[in-house]
């Protein structure tokens, strides 16, 4: 790494090759190895923190301060860190979670163990926990950092570099600005970059997994991907040869849409502007990102508080065959009345229709019947509820079971993002000889704001419609932002573009969704990408961990959306 890199936009300078190996605590473990030895690499990148992971992490910490990092991490380094050396590849990582200090150290021993030398280096001051009272039963607050601490730590010579909460994309911004000595006036490259690190986050998300279309190619075993990283801040994400999955246009749209909102994509090295994005094919496996223009970021970071919201427990009864309806209204009239004398704060029932006439299997004759209850105190929600679901074993409806033995319940989380002034927010690279250096903040900042809605095509002439799936015309992909839930929808030619634009609206998308209809919709149009992203708030309650509703983090939300039907013009099926 150097700190005065080949000139910005030099056609001549060899790219930067950043790959990743883990897009959350628990992905492929074996990820390491393969993307060490599977090609050439400058960069290896591990992305293991999520809002549930933080709260993973804070429990873990409860039990024993010296934890609260991601422990995969150092089995994984126990092989591919002779490897990296080896190689040449450099290390960055947030594993470090709520003890980057605590991973350091404990790299340095395994690096002393097995008898290889490194530089390693951390990022801290995201923890902001004890910087002010954040209320009652807060576990973890940790604001999302920017690259600028990991490229102070590349420059300084370090061969691994761990973080606590920094951005996602900050892995690649940082190695990038380092290496191309980017300041932080170059926004257009560090938009570039921004963007590249979002499409690198999840992992195999970009090279097939979780893809609409997955039939279209061979996904059982998606490689990793990786990106070319240039001067300028374009880049080409690839995959190494020979991995499975598939790199294209649509499956780096459809990461590119994964938990984004509106054109303006805000973090604290830059504002990314999505609606300027552009994608071409540049061959198998091989999509070229250009064309993204920065903006100065906002002055404020975000800082994500997670919490013990209270007990949690569940019950799901299986109702099979005639009167599904009326077995549902009696059990739930038995349950209720053992629950009257001490209530939980929450009861909520579900019942979910999987079951049909005549079937030949008794799963497919069966529905599920999904209580939830919910309350500050464990006892309210545990032998309470388990133990007057058991004793309707031999009282209830005929053919009266369910799916597993109720539990004493256990405790759920709460997510909750806050703004706080970037300058009241310390960043600190302890570089491999200890020296502390901090970073400043982003001296230049602008205040978010909407951009003019873009033009959209002319809409498809009149022509016959058939009734038919949304999914043979456009792809999706959803995911969760704290309590908030997000759809990406693509069209995949310029054809089904002109006819969605018009067609999906937010109207339009709350009828296909009925259980966003009394929620907040907000639809953005990005027209370079073909495609539309939607933000609901509030459907999924407190986030992730408070497990609001039956796919609690809107993973398949965008496939339920695709598997709707609405008249789609015959000339697009």
């Amino acid at each position: 790494m150097t700190s005065n890199g080949p000139a910005l936009g030099d056609p001549a300078a060899a790219p930067l090759r950043i790959g990743n190996a883990s897009g959350f605590y628990g992905d492929r473990f074996d990820a390491v190895r393969e993307m060490l030895t599977g090609g050439s690499l400058d960069i290896l990148t591990g992305d293991y923190l999520a809002e549930l992971t933080m709260l993973i992490l804070g429990r873990d910490r409860m039990k024993d301060p010296n934890l609260g990092y991601a422990k995969t991490f150092l089995r994984q380094l126990e092989e591919g860190l002779g490897l990296a050396v080896d190689r040449g590849v450099r290390i960055v990582t947030n594993a470090g979670g709520l003890n980057p200090a605590g991973l350091a150290d404990a790299v340095r021993e395994l690096a002393d163990r097995v008898g290889i030398p490194v530089r390693v280096a951390h990022v801290e001051g995201d923890d902001l926990r004890e910087a002010r009272d954040w209320g009652p039963g807060v576990l973890t607050a940790n604001a999302y950092l920017g690259g600028a601490g990991i490229a102070a730590c590349l420059r300084a010579g370090a061969d691994v570099v761990v973080t606590g909460r920094v951005t996602d994309a900050a892995l690649v911004t940082g190695p990038a600005a380092a290496h191309f000595g980017w300041s932080a006036d170059d926004v257009d490259a560090l938009a570039g970059a921004v963007v590249a690190g979002h499409v690198l986050e999840c992992g195999t998300q970009a090279t097939g997994g979780n893809y609409a279309f997955f039939t279209e190619h061979d996904v059982r075993r998606p490689g990793f991907p990786l990106a070319e990283i240039h001067a300028d801040g374009s880049s080409v994400i690839t995959k190494h040869p020979g991995t499975g999955g598939a790199v294209t246009t649509g499956t780096v749209t459809a990461q590119l849409l994964y938990e984004t909102a509106g054109p303006r994509y805000a973090g604290p090295d830059v504002t990314a502007r999505l609606d300027s994005v552009r994608l071409t094919q540049e061959g198998p496996d091989r999509v070229r990102i250009d064309g993204v223009r920065g903006e100065a970021p906002p002055p404020t970071l975000k800082t994500g508080l997670t919490r013990i919201g209270g007990w949690r427990n569940e019950v799901v009864f299986v109702l099979t065959g005639l009167a599904v309806e009326d077995k549902a209204a009696l059990v739930k009239d038995q349950m209720e009345a053992a629950l009257a004398e001490r209530r939980p704060a929450e009861v909520r029932w579900t019942l979910a229709r999987t079951d049909r006439a005549d079937a030949d299997v008794e799963e497919e004759a069966s529905a599920l019947l999904r209580l939830v209850v919910r309350d500050p105190d464990a006892d309210a929600v545990g032998r309470a509820v388990s133990g007057a679901a058991i004793e309707l074993g031999l009282a209830g409806y005929p053919g009266f079971h369910v799916t597993a033995p109720p539990g004493k319940g256990s405790p759920y989380g709460v997510f909750e993002a806050v703004f706080v002034d970037a300058a009241e927010v310390p960043h600190t690279a302890v570089l491999p000889d200890g020296q502390r250096m901090t970073l400043l903040p982003a001296q230049e900042t602008r205040d978010l704001a909407e951009p003019e809605q873009p033009s959209l095509p002319e809409p498809l002439p009149p022509g016959p419609v058939r009734r038919a799936a949304l999914g043979l015309v456009a792809g999706a992909r959803s995911g969760d932002k704290g309590g908030s839930a997000n759809v990406g929808v693509w069209a995949r030619s310029e054809e089904a573009w002109r006819w969605l634009a018009h067609t999906l609206t937010e109207e339009r998308f709350r009828a296909l969704l009925p259980e966003t209809r009394d929620l907040p919709v907000t639809r953005h149009a990005l027209p370079n990408l073909r495609a539309l992203n939607f933000t609901v708030d509030g459907l999924l309650g407190e986030g992730v961990a408070s497990q609001a509703r039956f796919d609690p983090q809107a993973k398949a939300l965008g496939e339920w959306l695709r598997s709707r039907h609405l008249d789609i013009p015959e000339v697009l099926l």
